[in-house]
């Protein structure tokens, strides 16, 4: 196991392990990428006021 992890294959160390540090990273990136989305979208609702009837 510590040899897969030390070969320089091209793969990144964080995923030559198990199938829980894929699944890790992969949550990571997913909470990530729709946090970074989630607040562009604020930003943009904020940006723009509301109309006073």
């Amino acid at each position: 196991m510590l040899q897969n992890l030390l070969e320089d294959n091209g793969i990144p160390v964080h995923l030559k392990g198990e199938v829980a540090g894929t699944l890790l990273y992969r949550a990571t990136m997913m909470l990530t990428v729709g946090g970074t989305a989630y607040a562009m979208y604020q930003l943009a609702v904020a940006s723009f006021p509301k109309k006073q009837d």
